[in-house]
């Protein structure tokens, strides 16, 4: 009976044992998909398949009349009210202008030129070139060796899956293409300004700015400042 037992607990255990490696492996390979971009974080799920926070994204900002750099001769810091909150900072940028512009409460108040890589289309997958257009924010900000200083783009966020899903299905892109990521509002290599007064569209996506013009926005900038891009 003992010996009956002992052998029923060593398979009850054995299959525990086997439910355990295999989710454990199951979950490994799980967030290697989710970190090569080959599969959406499961929380962003309701949101991606439209269950919750689905309305159509408003725009946000008024664009500047014309296709001028509003202020641009002038710092930033003395358009600026006097008392400044950052939580008030916005930014717009217009692709089809090569203009980003700083608001604030909702009013313009400086545009810079900028350029991209591929500047007509939206993102929809790694490799295109193409800089992601709607609603987004910065998630992290820091100095890059390269290019002065890095914005860091909440992209993928939600809409970037649904709509690089969309294209999957309605078979714009083949299934076996990553969404990407590392799309952020940078400088230019060191004296590479004329790359930005030629409008060289030179990145991998990124919206890229003279190394002056990054460095005076970073100041005011933060985590969680929204950035919208227009076609």
């Amino acid at each position: 009976m003992a010996t009956e037992s002992l052998r029923k607990n060593y398979h009850r255990y054995k299959k525990v044992l086997i439910f355990l490696l295999l989710l454990g492996s199951g979950s490994v390979f799980y967030w290697l998909l989710v970190r090569i971009g080959l599969i959406f974080p499961l929380w962003d799920l309701p949101e991606i398949l439209c269950i919750t926070n689905c309305q159509n994204e408003e725009q946000l900002h008024s664009p500047p009349t014309g296709n001028e750099f509003l202020n641009y001769n002038q710092l930033l810091d003395k358009l600026l009210p006097s008392a400044r909150d950052k939580d008030k900072i916005s930014i717009l940028i217009e692709k089809s202008k090569h203009r980003l512009t700083i608001f604030y409460d909702k009013k313009p108040i400086k545009s810079y030129p900028v350029v991209f890589g591929e500047p007509l289309g939206d993102k929809l997958g790694q490799g295109d070139k193409k800089t992601p257009e709607g609603i987004l924010q910065i998630q992290d900000l820091y100095p890059h060796p390269s290019w002065s200083k890095f914005m860091w783009l909440n992209y993928p966020n939600p809409q970037s899956w649904r709509k690089h899903l969309q294209a999957k299905t309605s078979g714009q892109l083949p299934w076996n293409v990553a969404i990407g990521g590392e799309v952020g509002i940078h400088g230019v290599p060191y004296n590479a300004d004329n790359l930005i007064e030629n409008r060289e569209n030179w990145t991998l996506g990124c919206p890229s700015l003279k190394n002056q013009d990054v460095d005076e926005i970073y100041q005011w900038v933060q985590k969680g400042t929204v950035v919208e891009i227009l076609p």
